[in-house]
């Protein structure tokens, strides 16, 4: 062999490599970058989910408008940009939220990505090196193996040898084009990762803006109402009327659930029927089939059907507990009656007004009054389904948590209320920041505490530990 042909062939092997791999290394190349990112979708479905519900419950508030009979409330002006503020507020909480999680799963991917990154590296440099060495060796060394005469014993050895080699290169071919298509994916999964970021900043700036807006707009009503407010706050009539507003709403709310509990044990009962139908033309089916055997084949006795002995009443209840809307106790955790004597009050504060307590000339109060800075956090004092997020006339952004077996905790005058309705809550989660919303004179929260739809001292039920 030449000189010239052995530097030839000596070179071409990491030349051959570096084609070889090209093809592989072209998966590298970046993705197009995504029009709608998956947390577009995602917020897109949840707000189609809320639909439903947010309907009903507009049907409900204009339900209680119809009766309304007072007219011309000054508070009423303040709803528009009180509801606002609220909504802003909520918003920019959510996104904060959401921003560090984003920003946690996107430390994730980077990560990810220098792992896989390195494994690559290092599966590359591998079949390079058995490209080259199978170059080297030369494609003719079966043949020349078989035609050399030597001992059948050997060349046997040295196939099997040679067939372990190929299967060792196949193999590492295919993981690393597996884990190509890993960096590929990790790489478009960073990239709507920095997407989402960059779209919650926006909505981020946006919201800032219009909760400024807002605050200003409310400050100049304040400010044009102030005299009309004072007045209207301590009329007798408006206080009733505010007490029953709020009570007309629990009890909407409470028939609202009840009637949802006997669609969900209606649609339980119908997929009980289904599962029942179901098993008994299995039933009969395998019964079918088993006559069928026996009289083909006289003499032999049929195998039972599986579902010979089915209980009508074992069927429904394994289906209830897999697919039932699960009980307030299995969602919430303990009944919340025997949470008595255990339960913080929902905010740090001065409690200037309890249950029982005269309010000048008009009705009793019916909860607490907890003074408290604007923008202090209030806390779900047990666990719960938020059933009402809204602006209610007398008490400003309201929130009602439905805890089971008919008991709800109610928190009104909120500066912001920052769960929706239908939202789960645990015990201590925030789910609204103290305000003077709906015309009330000093900031704080409003609290009260129902069990069928009767307000009861909440201070019976609290500890100061």
């Amino acid at each position: 062999m030449t000189e010239g042909l052995r530097r030839w062939r000596a070179g071409r092997p990491a030349a051959l490599g570096a084609a070889a791999l090209a093809a592989a290394l072209c998966l590298l190349s970046p993705p197009v970058a995504a029009q709608v990112t998956e947390r577009a979708k995602q917020k897109q479905a949840a707000e189609k989910e809320r639909a439903d519900l947010q309907q009903k419950l507009a049907n409900l508030k204009r339900d209680i408008d119809k009766t309304e009979t007072a007219k011309g409330n000054a508070a009423d002006a303040l709803a528009e940009s009180e509801q606002a503020i609220s909504k802003a507020n909520r918003s920019l909480r959510e996104l904060s939220q959401e921003q560090a999680g984003t920003e946690a799963k996107l430390n994730v991917l980077v990560k990810q990505q220098a792992d896989l990154s390195g494994v690559v590296n290092s599966q590359q440099a591998q079949l390079s090196k058995l490209l080259r060495d199978q170059y080297v060796a030369g494609n003719e060394d079966r043949i020349k193996l078989l035609l050399s005469g030597d001992n059948p014993n050997r060349i046997n050895r040295e196939l099997q040898y040679m067939g372990y080699v190929s299967q060792a290169q196949a193999k590492l071919i295919e993981t690393l084009r597996t884990n190509l298509q890993a960096i590929k994916d990790n790489k478009a999964a960073t990239q709507n990762a920095k997407f989402e970021l960059e779209e919650i900043a926006q909505e981020e700036n946006e919201q800032k803006k219009l909760l400024e807006k807002e605050k200003a707009k409310r400050g100049t009503l304040l400010a044009q109402l102030s005299t009309k407010l004072n007045s209207q706050r301590k009329e007798v009539g408006n206080l009733q009327r505010d007490e029953q507003r709020l009570s007309g709403l629990v009890d909407k709310l409470a028939q609202l659930i009840e009637d949802q509990k006997k669609a969900e044990a209606a649609a339980r009962e119908k997929r009980r029927q289904e599962q029942l139908a179901k098993a008994k033309a299995e039933h009969e089916r395998r019964a079918a089939a088993a006559a069928q055997q026996a009289k083909a084949a006289p003499g032999t006795k049929a195998r039972p059907a599986p579902s010979d002995n089915i209980d009508d009443d074992e069927a429904p209840q394994s289906l209830g507990r897999n697919e039932a809307t699960p009980s307030p106790e299995e969602n919430f955790g303990k009944p919340f009656a025997s949470l008595r004597g255990q339960l913080r009050l929902p905010v740090r504060g001065d409690l200037i007004a309890k249950f029982g307590g005269k309010r000048g000339d008009g009705p009793s109060w019916k909860g607490l009054f907890i003074r408290a800075p604007e923008g202090s956090e209030v806390k779900a004092v047990a666990a719960g389904r938020v059933v009402y997020a809204d602006w209610l006339r007398g008490f400003g952004n309201l929130l009602i948590v439905d805890h089971g077996n008919q008991y709800m905790t109610i928190y009104g005058n909120n500066q912001s209320v920052l769960k929706r309705a239908g939202d789960l809550v645990k015990t201590g989660d925030v789910i609204a920041s103290a305000g003077n919303s709906g015309g009330n004179e000093q900031s704080g929260l409003y609290f009260e505490m129902r069990h069928q739809g009767r307000a009861f001292d909440p201070l019976g039920w609290v500890t100061t530990r």
